[in-house]
């Protein structure tokens, strides 16, 4: 894939630096700099940007006063325009992540039905648990009292620290029918080997 290899000889070319080679002679700053972790950050910057431009966009439709428009009202709660703007910029954003995180962060070349379904299936959910959580709930609590931009910055940070965890762990983890499923045979340790 040509933006996978062009983006590889950037991250290398840019670890090659001195500066950088200095920096990871520095205990535990070489585990905080692998290509994973600073790819996963290059790319969530890169989603919260795409998230932020959409939100722009969007409100540039509802005019100048679009941080007190107000939508709909259902008994006391009045759905402004920033909440719509909110939930479309996130659902643009979620797609650009899903195929960024997919190809270049964690790598997952396997395009199987099964384990596609699996990917999708558990990074949208975990995205709409974040989305319900952060974007949502804790958005709409710090956007009543202070300026929607900043309470979409501070929102971002922990989308991002739980949308990492939530990768890493479950929607990416790298099971052995995935290897096989892939071609590649899962590699067996020393004691592995023994045991066998």
């Amino acid at each position: 894939m040509f933006l996978k290899k062009w983006y590889e000889k950037i991250y290398n070319a840019v670890f090659s630096l001195s500066f950088f080679k200095k920096l990871l002679k520095i205990p535990g700053v070489e585990k905080l700099l692998q290509y994973e972790f600073v790819s996963y950050i290059f790319f969530g910057v890169l989603t919260t940007v795409v998230n932020l431009v959409a939100y722009w966009a969007v409100n540039l439709f509802a005019g100048p006063d679009y941080e007190t428009k107000v939508l709909f009202t259902v008994k006391s709660f009045d759905f402004r325009w920033i909440y719509f703007a909110n939930a479309v910029a996130w659902i643009v954003a979620v797609l650009f992540s899903y195929f960024t995180t997919k190809i270049f962060v964690f790598e997952s070349r396997s395009f199987a039905a099964k384990t596609l379904v699996r990917e999708m299936v558990s990074f949208f959910g975990a995205r709409i648990l974040s989305f319900l959580i952060f974007e949502e709930l804790v958005f709409g609590i710090l956007a009543s009292f202070m300026n929607s931009w900043i309470a979409k910055i501070i929102i971002a940070v922990f989308v991002v620290v739980f949308n990492y965890v939530a990768s890493k762990l479950v929607i990416f983890k790298k099971k052995k029918t995935d290897e096989i499923e892939e071609g590649n045979t899962p590699e067996i340790n020393a004691e592995e080997a023994e045991e066998q």
